[in-house]
């Protein structure tokens, strides 16, 4: 099982690192058998607390760095891929996963934002997408679960 994970390099709400978790863990019963894969792209913020709980559950992880260092938390990975500009990261975390799970640090979609462009491009390879807002309400495919 392969999942995504994006998020705001400001790092999550208390709100989204308990549903976060939460969804990590039920991931782990979901798929006892199965060996977990992590799919982040190495920033600052909302992938390294990502990082961190996968981890602590057991997950593998497997990186996309970004090629700009600036924002790159530099986390250690099981595996991981050469860098790659931003957009093309996020396209290939998105190809790499069966299920995307997005914490962007807005209610509503921006145009400008590489959390909600990775959410859209998740959606347009028709993966389920997992959005949780700031206030740990979760979104799948539009829709408030």
């Amino acid at each position: 099982m392969h999942i995504g994970f994006t998020g705001s390099q400001g790092g999550m709400t208390g709100a989204q690192k308990k549903v976060v978790q939460k969804l990590f863990e039920s991931l782990t019963l979901k798929y006892p058998e199965e060996g977990i894969y992590l799919h982040h792209g190495d920033c600052v913020g909302a992938d390294t607390e990502a990082h961190e709980m996968a981890r602590a559950v057991g997950f593998l992880i497997f990186g996309h760095p970004p090629s700009n260092d600036s924002k790159r938390a530099f986390c250690e990975f099981d595996e991981v891929e050469e860098p790659y500009d931003y957009l093309y990261r996020n396209t290939r975390i998105v190809k790499s996963c069966e299920i995307l799970i997005a914490a962007p640090k807005e209610y509503s979609e921006r145009v400008r934002s590489g959390t909600w462009s990775t959410i859209r491009r998740g959606r347009k390879y028709k993966k389920k997408v997992l959005v949780v807002l700031p206030d740990g309400s979760v979104h799948k495919d539009g829709m408030l679960i």
